[in-house]
């Protein structure tokens, strides 16, 4: 059987997809590495820290397949240097096939870009001496979408640069297709992308929430500087409004208006839709 590891498996997404690949994984086959390890009766832990090299080499020792989850510091340049590591332990390690999470509309960006460290662990992973490789580019998440409403329930409506259009897919789905193509076959050299099932635009957004919390919410469209300046007045440190204010940029140049049956494909489930995860969590947002 194939031994498979999971690199970044403390992370809300890490974790869902370390309990996905346990549903069919065996214990001794399934391997979860983070600066936290923990182990239990469906899974082995392992440390591997992205500041620390040679504990990621240790970590990749012995395993098949390998899924790079990246990391959450979203100070410049940390999580391409940290990226750029991972790819070269696994290939130190001799991991026969490295599967990379990266993000749709990916494209060279500088550093001060939330997802500049996609683009170079792509090119780092494609030009390695790793003998198989999958990219798996997931658009924005629905939750993270849900917690930005959260935030802007007070204010009324939803900043955005533009009404852009965003393929919103839920991080559940994103795991289980993650999953799905690290237990099959046929994968090298595959670029995937993990989008829902339709790209909706802000307007249309503004009505699913208003529908859930039986109330007005408008889809406020801002320059950049003013949404920048409008976090930092609640308190947001400047990475994080730094961080925000890249991804409603790629939102609005079209990265996230991606549609594409892969999740269909990988796991033969239909994707789990805005509306359905608005719908969910309704009274979190404060239905009356």
């Amino acid at each position: 059987m194939m031994k498979i590891g999971v690199s970044g498996a403390s992370g809300q997404l890490g974790s869902a997809v370390v309990q996905a690949l346990a549903e069919t994984v065996a214990a001794e086959n399934l391997v979860a590495i983070s600066r936290t390890p923990k182990t239990d009766r469906t899974y082995a832990g392992r440390l591997g820290d992205y500041d620390q090299s040679e504990t990621l080499v240790a970590a990749y020792q012995g395993l098949d397949r390998l899924l790079l989850i990246p990391g959450a510091d979203l100070r410049p340049g940390i999580r391409s240097r940290q990226m750029l590591a991972a790819v070269d332990a696994a290939a130190q390690a001799e991991v026969g096939h490295v599967f990379l999470l990266s993000a749709t509309g990916t494209q060279r960006e500088g550093e001060s870009a939330v997802v500049a460290a996609y683009w170079h662990s792509e090119q780092a992973l494609i030009k390695s001496a790793i003998p198989a490789w999958t990219i798996l580019r997931m658009s924005y998440f629905s939750e993270t979408l849900v917690e930005e409403v959260r935030m802007s329930l007070t204010a009324g409506g939803l900043a955005m640069l533009e009404d852009s259009r965003v393929s919103f897919v839920s991080r559940g789905d994103v795991a289980k297709a993650a999953a799905a193509a690290l237990t099959s076959e046929g994968h090298e050299g595959a670029i995937y992308q993990l989008t829902g099932s339709e790209a909706l635009r802000g307007e249309a957004v503004c009505r699913l929430v208003a529908q859930q919390i039986q109330r007005p919410f408008a889809l406020n469209v801002m320059p950049a500087e003013v949404l920048r300046a409008g976090l930092l007045k609640t308190g947001l440190p400047d990475v994080v409004a730094d961080a925000v204010v890249s991804m409603k940029a790629r939102q609005a140049r079209g990265a996230y208006d991606i549609v594409s049956g892969d999740i269909v494909r990988l796991t033969g489930g239909t994707p789990c839709s805005l509306a359905e995860i608005l719908a969910s969590i309704a009274g979190g947002l404060g239905q009356s």
